[in-house]
């Protein structure tokens, strides 16, 4: 069926259901003589007479009775599924799908939406943690997160969190047998647990900074994690020397299960964002999420 040809079967059914060209005609906005043009072009276009027409009524012939009963039903329900369409729209409701890393989930995204989804029951949300640098159009995701020195310009985001610190660490066990590093470039000589980029698929090199000067440093050792929290109880149990975000050690530092080296070459990174395409429609469950998580 041509699109042409459906459209003037909807004028069909209005002068069909109101019996009166004139009705119909101010329903649909358009003036009498355009519909009846239309409905006399669907009759030859068919071969069939649908209306029987007299000077006080409009009343469907026996093929326009037959054609009412297979259009109505199919119109119906095709006006059901926009109306739920358009309820959506305006109701959160819905997948929202993003890829962050295990730090910024548990530091800056989980505890936010842990105290929001509540009051949205048909929000559904699916947190995927990965390290890497993920193209989020590709992968089919709705946002991403990262640090803002990482973000795409072409990317809309929103700032969630806070400028944080990795700090290296050991435990007193290990450093009992081994020296204490003063400079990043001692590090080469230790047992030191590295970190491989999920997506990337490469190792991470230590980033530091003092007075300026910023080293990268590539270190070796017995173990690899692609997972923060892994790399801690691996420095607890005295494996070497971690480097990981300074939240997350917050209660081994203090505990003394852990001590931290290298503090004045330890630099602050930019804080963690949302970002999305900029060319998009987003549904009212994505701006819940996007407004729970901003800063």
């Amino acid at each position: 069926m041509k699109r042409e040809d459906l459209n003037d079967m909807l004028w069909f059914l209005a002068v069909a259901e109101e019996r009166s060209f004139t009705k119909a005609a101010a329903k649909l906005g358009t003036s009498q003589s355009t519909i009846s043009h239309t409905i006399k072009k669907l009759e030859a276009r068919m071969g069939l007479r649908l209306l029987t027409r007299t000077t006080r009524s409009v009343v469907p012939t026996e093929a326009g009775e037959r054609l009412i009963r297979s259009l109505a039903p199919r119109i119906e329900e095709l006006e059901t599924e926009i109306d739920e369409l358009m309820a959506i729209r305006d109701k959160p409701s819905g997948l929202v799908r993003i890829t962050l890393s295990d730090f910024a989930l548990e530091r800056f995204v989980w505890p936010k939406l842990r105290s929001v989804l509540r009051d949205y029951p048909d929000i559904k949300v699916e947190l995927i943690t990965d390290n890497g640098l993920n193209n989020i159009v590709e992968e089919k995701f709705d946002a991403g997160v990262r640090l803002g020195e990482s973000l795409d310009k072409d990317m809309i985001a929103v700032r969630i969190g806070r400028d944080w610190r990795l700090v290296a660490v050991g435990s007193p066990g290990y450093f009992a047998s081994n020296s204490t590093p003063v400079t990043p470039q001692e590090l080469v000589g230790h047992n030191c647990i590295n970190h491989r980029q999920s997506s990337a698929g490469g190792l991470y090199a230590w980033e530091f900074e003092k007075d300026g000067r910023e080293l990268r440093v590539r270190v070796e050792g017995q173990l690899t994690f692609n997972t923060s929290y892994a790399m801690i109880d691996a420095a607890v149990n005295h494996y070497g020397i971690a480097y990981v975000p300074e939240d997350l050690v917050e209660p081994q530092l203090a505990s003394g299960h852990l001590v931290q080296v290298l503090d004045d070459w330890t630099p602050l990174f930019s804080g963690y964002y949302l970002y999305y395409p900029s060319r998009r429609q987003n549904s009212p469950a994505f701006k819940v999420v996007v407004e729970a998580l901003r800063v």
